[in-house]
């Protein structure tokens, strides 16, 4: 997660310097889409070859993509590489989730997937919050080449990580055939709904809070990051149990009534200390709505189609960032107000996901 992450602060500057500043929202938007075209695959091939196999492709074409971009001098050639390294989070968290789920005992799943979104937490944030530091300290060749860097200290560790898919099989080309019925998993229906209007605010947040950082005269464009992850980290820490006690879709229910505060915050945030409370509450959502969603997929997947399961969740999850990503294009034009719009949007958003809750009360 720290590789993923340690350049997303500087690719909205990046993409200026080559002359792009207009097409910002595709920073995000294509990096999800690949990633939302490549779950399908990965989830059948976690469930197929093993899961280990499947993040190390996520960390291969990661590797790869951040040796490539100091290399990068035009606009097309950027969002192309943009769009291939997509690939890898369409990979490696599938194949990581569908391991951790794997591991956790049923009555343990929130308090389980809460450790493990920690530690996702912790490394979008390190990432986030080092990106401008080494960027100004090492440049942007340096930043990429850092990131490429931490991807294969990550690769090294995977190896003492033991397999739990317990019968694999050798890859065939068939095995990337996918039909209808193993793109999507209706099971899971209930979550991909949810993790869809959710993080839709989180494809405005990456797009959108380095801008915001400067209309506000904050230097580091990873301080909201920093802010939201500590917060998220803490709330993960003492409330992972909550969603096993009360129920998935309740927890999810204060967690996106949660999220609403927190987009409203960031709407009217004109000044560092509402920017920083904006994130610590935007933190907070996400530490209670992250967790119990991961929960509720390995709650409700087939147990023998877990990657399938986890496929569509994460399909929904690139959707939504990819939508909110985009919106930008559509809504903000360079200036705090229609960049204010754009979170009003979102707010929406998390208000259409109350009301879809609240419709399924009594299924779940």
């Amino acid at each position: 997660m720290v590789s993923f992450n340690l350049i997303m602060p500087e690719l909205n500057n990046f993409l200026t310097q080559l002359g792009g500043e207009d097409y910002k929202g595709y920073i995000i938007a294509l990096f999800t889409l690949a990633a939302g075209l490549a779950r399908p695959f990965s989830g059948k091939l976690a469930d197929k070859i093993g899961r280990k196999q499947v993040m190390y492709v996520g960390l291969l074409v990661s590797i790869l993509s951040n040796f490539v971009y100091p290399f990068v001098s035009v606009i097309w050639l950027f969002l192309l590489l943009r769009f291939f390294h997509g690939f890898s989070t369409g990979f490696h968290p599938t194949g990581a989730t569908a391991m951790v789920s794997d591991i956790l005992p049923e009555n343990r799943r929130g308090e389980g997937m809460g450790v493990f979104g920690t530690s996702m937490s912790l490394g979008m944030g390190l990432g986030q919050s080092l990106g401008t530091p080494v960027a100004n300290w090492l440049g942007m060749n340096g930043l990429f080449l850092s990131a490429a860097g931490i991807g294969v200290i990550s690769a090294v560790l995977l190896l003492r990580v033991e397999e739990t898919l317990s019968e694999k099989e050798r890859f065939k080309r068939k095995m990337l055939l996918v039909k209808k019925n193993e793109i999507f998993d209706p099971l899971v229906t209930p979550v991909a709904i949810t993790m869809f209007l959710s993080s839709y605010c989180s494809g405005l947040i990456l797009v959108l809070m380095p801008d915001l950082s400067g209309y506000l005269g904050i230097g580091n464009k990873g301080l909201f990051f920093i802010f939201y992850v500590a917060s998220t980290i803490m709330v993960r820490t003492f409330m992972g149990k909550l969603s096993d006690r009360i129920g998935r879709r309740q927890t999810l229910f204060y967690g996106m009534l949660i999220l609403l505060g927190a987009i409203i915050l960031l709407a009217f945030a004109g000044n560092l200390v509402l920017f920083i409370i904006a994130a610590t509450v935007f933190g907070i959502a996400t530490g209670i709505t992250s967790p119990t969603l991961f929960a509720w997929t390995a709650d409700l997947s087939n147990p023998s189609n877990k990657g399938r399961g986890t496929g569509t969740m994460f399909i929904a999850l690139e959707m939504g960032i990819m939508s909110g990503a985009l919106s930008t294009l559509v809504f903000y034009t360079n200036n705090l107000e229609t960049l204010q719009t754009c979170l009003y949007v979102g707010a929406i958003m998390c208000i259409l996901a109350l009301g879809y809750l609240q419709t399924i009360r009594s299924k779940y």
